[in-house]
């Protein structure tokens, strides 16, 4: 492919992208295919992440690929055979909340896939003085145990590219698409402060999400072995505790959200308890079985029996500072529990943690 002694790059980016469109189907269904296959294995080992997205090569995109010049001369093209060398015709990307999740979709990817290459882009940035986004890129195949089932036969010598980084990478990827110095040479100084800057921001924005995660799930450990233990004297209320809590006292029930236990902690908050200690101090002499059975002839659900029991312990209190205390059509069916309640002899309290608190 060469005009009067130089190589035609045109003619070379046409008959690349005329080649890979006769393919580009192949690559569409393998994507497919892949991206249901780690979303499956993610859910099977519990890993949480943001999202995984999967795309075949764009042709255009491909094409500019395929004409980019050789590092080593730029009058002959990176690529020769573009099908051959261009690797991520069949892209995923898996996008995590936090920096400690790569480590296990690393550990899922091992055990998985057949690794042809893993390449992490923060220590080739590092060498090549060049700006831009952390991400571990790899290069895999599907395995034996899958490409010996007749659906997955077919990408037996297939390859894709596995994108891993964090949302916040994942952010500086994409809005680094329109940011045109990639090289820190050619990067003013002013930019070249501010995009240290920037990539430290991030970085650091990295580890403390993690660092909250982490705390975070080390609090909800100590405070539910604390209430297992029956020590609730100080444990504040979030929907972590309050589960732990319930879950000890009613017994657990695994149809109950987290949204669900959410709105009974701003419930609680509202009614003015504060800590576990008042919850207890206001029910402890309520049996939510027998509460549930008076009012609605059935044992009801967890989070259901303990607003039963609010409403037995707090009486008229629980009406008036209740979510829903100023609608019109709240009021008739808790005033009605009571006096259900009272038929049956169950004394009605009057607690109050507001009072209680001070």
């Amino acid at each position: 492919m060469t005009t009067e002694g130089k190589f035609n790059f045109i003619a070379h980016e046409q008959n690349a992208v005329s080649e890979y469109l006769k393919i580009r189907p192949f690559h569409v269904d393998l994507c497919a295919v892949m991206k249901r296959i780690i979303e499956d294995i993610l859910k099977r080992r519990v890993i949480q992440i943001h999202s995984v997205e999967a795309r075949a090569k764009d042709p255009v995109s491909f094409g500019k690929k395929a004409a980019k010049p050789s590092d080593a001369d730029p009058d002959k093209p990176k690529y020769t055979n573009p099908l051959n060398e261009i690797t991520d015709l069949s892209g995923i990307r898996i996008i995590t909340f936090f920096p400690k999740t790569l480590i296990s979709i690393d550990e899922m990817l091992l055990d998985e896939f057949s690794i042809i290459d893993k390449i992490d882009k923060e220590e080739k940035l590092i060498q090549e003085e060049t700006f831009g986004y952390k991400s571990v890129h790899y290069l895999v195949k599907l395995n034996e145990n899958r490409i010996q089932l007749p659906e997955y036969h077919k990408y037996k010598d297939a390859i894709a590219e596995i994108q891993v980084r964090t949302i916040l990478q994942h952010a500086w990827a994409e809005i680094e698409h329109d940011i045109q110095y990639k090289s820190s040479a050619s990067i003013p100084t002013d930019i070249k402060r501010r995009f240290i800057a920037l990539a430290g921001l991030l970085e650091i924005a990295d580890k403390e999400f993690q660092e909250i995660q982490d705390d975070d799930r080390a609090l909800t450990n100590r405070l539910t072995d604390l209430i297992m233990k029956g020590d609730i004297s100080d444990v504040e209320i979030f929907p972590a505790s309050l589960k732990a809590y319930l879950t000890k006292m009613l017994g657990p029930d695994g149809r109950v959200s987290d949204w669900s236990y959410d709105w009974t902690v701003r419930l609680l908050k509202k009614l003015g308890f504060k800590t576990l200690r008042q919850i207890d101090e206001c029910i402890r002499n309520y049996s939510g079985d027998q509460i549930s059975k008076i009012i609605t002839g059935s044992k009801k659900g967890q989070l259901a029996r303990f607003e039963y029991m609010l409403l037995a312990g707090m009486g008229e209190k629980y009406i008036q500072r209740h979510i829903y205390a100023d609608e019109p059509w709240y009021g008739t069916w808790p005033r009605r529990c009571i006096e259900m309640l009272s038929e049956k002899g169950i004394v009605i309290g009057e607690y109050d943690p507001i009072s209680r608190g001070k």
